[in-house]
């Protein structure tokens, strides 16, 4: 089951956040300090949290400035306020433990403010409505009535069997749900009234039409009973205790056992490293007050050796682990391997973390680094919850990483990508190191300017607040810097959409088998032709070989053009309408595969502007789009619907058409070729 959708209301800082789309794997919050990104993650939490989380409390949560009007002064009722909504998509695995007619659905999901859940399932078989059966509920009463006055011809009329079904039905309006529990009582007043039913006529029939139907809304409760067992628990991080590294084993036991701290957490993440390590502190504490002193006869010695040698191996089996999982996060240098080995260790009644340098030599945990540390504790506490708390959950990483440095930080992202193969992951982040280049897609975006309105969530390219993008902004301004004078040959792109069509394009082409752009060719986008001029004549002055592709130029670009051509001579210049057979006005890249975008536009975004795309082949695409969608348009929006329709597909490429996937042929040897 994979989340997909969410919204939260009425939570702290959160008025509405309106409906916000998940990522399949990994999914970025950005925005500033204060803006909601926490309460949108403890909201979260909330709809299927873990042990020892807090329920939602209305004088504590609901947001204070309405309070007074809609709590104290009864405004809403919280039993009928839902605070978090969350949509999910079925899986296979799920699909195939319930009955057929579910596999396109969706499980959704909400928790009121009073605590109390409600769930439905969207897309699979339709729920019955009393409007669904009320006639034939009807005619069906009348039937056995007018039998059972047969019958018992002295019977008043309060004996009636329709006056049972009225007290069945209660207040039943025709949209209501016939949920299972009234299925039940239905089923067992049909039962009771059978006997009153003529056999082999219309109403027999009527009866077992009416039977199917109830054993089908029984069917479909115990089919959302399936999904609600199947929904994944919310993991919230948004402190992350360390694990302290010299650990006196008989005092922490006696606190444990004696509950002599009060606060919950402290303890924590050392309770997480010796489930970890597979012990109790009661356990180690034992073992380190028998001395050899006290052992009197061989089997005695026997079996003290073994539970000492049982902790040694596991230990180091612990110590090996932990060491692999840091050095995939921390990557020390591959010449001095030994620098990040982990060792943990008793002596008596105290354990011991060391890492162990090229040298030999051991420095205790808390000597190094802060981020070596917190990258530890992270460690610790997510592989002793592994077992339990991730098992079918999906994390919630509230600003991970914070004590990293910068180049530890974009390894410690990878590291997160990799936990979200597994465990779908949310994490917040202020730091423009936590995101990729190539993931701007998986951003959303947390802002509050107006307080009156709230915290909401949108997308890169239709948020609002300059502060809440800057993460976006520094993070593509750091990646282009970072490559602009370190690869032999930089492809230069004129804005963002032709960066993200071209690489999807390549991954499609790679993945079909086809010639793709060479590996080492680096692109980089740039906000306007003029700006690819003055990249290209500084890059070109360091030696280093450009090519730029740009849509088609206007007239007022012509300026820029010469500059260009005069930077890196016009054989490394590219134009969309290079590679279109037809006369066009200003091309752009969307234009090369102009047909299957109509399809795209359609199918992901409920954009249909196909008859006027063929009845005008000669206007560009984006220029039907705008006018055809209005306000609705958004050229990011488009290019990223390609690349949804298109990254999950292995044959993408093929389904091209036949032009389109030539021009693109072209394209890249043409790319490929300037850099002979």
């Amino acid at each position: 089951m994979r989340l997909v959708k969410a919204r939260i209301k009425g939570y702290k800082s959160i008025k509405d956040t309106g409906y916000f789309d998940i990522e399949r794997t990994k999914t970025i919050f950005v925005g500033p300090n204060e803006a909601g990104k926490t309460a949108i993650f403890q909201a979260l939490q909330r709809l299927n949290p873990s042990a020892g989380v807090m329920p939602f409390n209305p004088l504590r949560d609901y947001p204070r400035s309405d309070y007074d009007r809609d709590i104290a002064r009864n405004g809403i009722d919280p039993a009928a306020f839902t605070v978090v909504e969350c949509h999910f998509a079925l899986e296979m695995s799920d699909t195939a433990l319930l009955p057929p007619g579910y596999e396109n659905a969706t499980y959704i999901v909400g928790r009121r403010l009073d605590n109390s859940s409600w769930h439905r399932i969207d897309g699979g078989p339709r729920q019955l409505t009393f409007s669904d059966i009320e006639g034939d509920l009807d005619r069906f009463s009348a039937h056995i009535d007018k039998n059972f006055k047969k019958e018992r011809p002295t019977a008043s009329d309060t004996d009636l069997p329709s006056n049972e079904l009225i007290d069945v039905l209660g207040l039943m309006g025709e949209e209501d749900k016939i949920d299972g529990a009234l299925a039940k009582r239905l089923l067992s007043w049909m039962k009771e009234n059978l006997v009153y039913v003529d056999e082999g006529g219309a109403e027999e029939e009527r009866y077992r039409r009416l039977k199917e139907l109830m054993l089908n809304v029984e069917t479909n409760e115990r089919s959302l009973s399936i999904c609600r067992s199947l929904l994944p628990k919310f993991v919230l991080y948004s402190n992350y205790l360390k694990v302290r590294p010299i650990i006196h084993l008989g005092k922490m036991a006696e606190r444990i056992e004696k509950d002599l701290v009060e606060d919950p957490e402290y303890d924590y993440g050392n309770k997480c490293f010796l489930r970890f390590l597979g012990f109790t502190a009661k356990d180690l504490s034992l073992t380190g007050e028998i001395s050899k002193a006290e052992v009197e006869t061989q089997e005695e010695m026997r079996e003290y050796m073994d539970r000492l040698d049982d902790r040694k191996y596991r230990l180091n089996a612990a110590s090996i682990r932990l060491t692999e999982e840091i050095t995939n996060i921390w990557s020390p240098d591959p010449e001095r391997p030994e620098a990040s080995k982990l060792e943990i260790d008793v002596d008596g009644q105290y354990l011991k973390v060391v890492v162990k340098d090229e040298l030999g030599v051991e420095v205790e945990l808390d000597q190094r680094s802060e981020g070596f540390q917190w990258t530890f504790s992270f460690l610790v506490v997510f592989f002793a919850e592994a077992d339990s708390k991730h098992d079918n959950s999906i994390l919630l990483l509230d600003e991970p990483g914070t004590s990293l440095h910068a180049l530890k930080q974009a390894e410690f992202r990878n590291a997160v990508s990799k936990l979200s193969e597994k465990n779908q992951t949310l994490f917040s982040t202020h730091s423009p190191f936590m995101i990729g280049a190539n993931e701007i897609e998986r951003v959303r975006v947390v802002e509050m300017t107006d307080r009156e309105a709230g915290t909401v969530v949108c997308t890169p390219e239709t948020a609002t607040d300059y502060a809440a993008l800057l993460p976006v902004q520094e993070a593509l301004g750091f990646d282009i810097a970072q490559s602009m004078f370190s690869n032999g040959k930089n492809l230069l792109l004129e804005n963002l959409p032709d960066y993200w069509y071209l690489e999807t394009m390549n991954e499609m082409m790679r993945s079909a088998g086809a010639p793709a752009l060479d590996t080492d060719i680096s692109m980089m986008p740039v906000s306007s032709t003029g700006k690819i001029a003055y990249f290209a004549t500084i890059m070109h002055a360091k030696k280093l070989r450009v090519t730029a592709f740009s849509d088609s130029l206007s007239e007022s670009q012509k300026k820029d053009q010469g500059r260009l051509i005069n930077s890196v001579g016009a054989k490394h210049i590219l134009r969309s309408r290079d590679f279109i057979d037809r006369d066009i006005e200003m091309p752009t890249f969307e234009d090369l595969i102009r047909n299957t975008l109509v399809t795209v536009a359609k199918s992901e975004l409920g954009w249909d502007v196909s008859q006027h795309a063929a009845s005008m082949p000669n206007v560009p695409i984006l220029r039907i789009f705008d006018e055809r969608m209005g306000n609705e348009y958004s050229r990011t929006k488009l290019t990223k619907a390609f690349m949804a329709w298109a990254r999950p597909k292995i044959d993408a490429f093929s389904t091209l058409e036949q032009d389109e996937q030539k021009r693109m042929k072209d394209l890249m040897a043409e790319i490929n070729s300037t850099f002979k």
